[in-house]
């Protein structure tokens, strides 16, 4: 179905914009989820690297809506065969906008939970929880606009297994003998990471699945059987 939408955008057709737009919020949020991890790990941001990742979340809200307002107006004319493909870029937008959230709100956590992690198996599997979001979010984009479903089917099955690592690790987090710093601070981290791979995830989707099953995956899509 993707490989549809993108031939679509490639005339000259009026989402086409709307597509480079959608280009440029996947750039902004790579930039927003690298350097906020960066920072969530002890990376002392300048009060000029503060303001350009609030700058960055604010341009790709004014995208976001930008993006809307282009599929709207294409949905209310004539009827056209791209409606279903509108319909999936203004699910995606969606999705690339929470990134961005969740991206800002990641580096926020030194701020209101200060604290030095232990350097203990449960911070190293946070780290490889970690480690594994940005190899996503540096691949996704490309995966995406190539719609490359061999690499998206194998970082599907590998971020699916991320998000149970991140429930497990916080079930752990419950169980240490942490003070009520580090829990926090480990906790909402696992937790921000994990909405983040969740929302990758979600593109991905795009590529391996129709339109109605959207955000939803089947073994044999998995397997490549379907």
């Amino acid at each position: 179905m993707l490989k549809q939408l993108l031939a679509v955008f490639t005339g000259d057709f009026p989402l086409q914009s709307a597509s480079k737009n959608f280009t440029i919020m996947l750039e902004l949020t790579q930039e927003m989820v690298l350097e906020s991890s960066a920072v969530y790990w002890g990376k002392k941001p300048t009060p000029e690297e503060r303001t350009a990742l609030y700058e960055k979340d604010v341009q790709v809200n004014k995208l976001e809506r930008r993006i809307r307002k282009a599929v709207v107006a294409h949905m209310t004319g004539p009827v056209r065969r791209d409606v279903p493909y509108a319909l999936l870029l203004m699910s995606l937008v969606k999705d690339v906008e929470r990134l961005g959230d969740y991206a800002k709100n990641l580096s926020e956590v030194p701020g209101f939970a200060p604290c030095e992690l232990p350097d203990d198996a449960l911070v190293g599997e946070l780290r490889e929880v970690a480690r594994a979001v940005v190899v996503l979010v540096k691949e996704a984009a490309r995966v995406y606009s190539e719609s490359d479903v061999d690499r998206a089917r194998e970082l599907t099955v590998e971020g699916r297994g991320v998000t149970k690592r991140c429930d497990q690790l916080i079930r752990d987090v419950a169980k240490s003998d942490y003070p009520a710093a580090t829990v926090v601070y480990i906790t909402i981290g696992t937790r921000f990471y994990k909405r983040m791979e969740s929302h990758l995830l979600n593109l991905l989707s795009s590529v391996l699945m129709p339109l109605h099953k959207l955000d939803y995956y089947d073994e044999k899509a998995l397997s490549g059987e379907g």
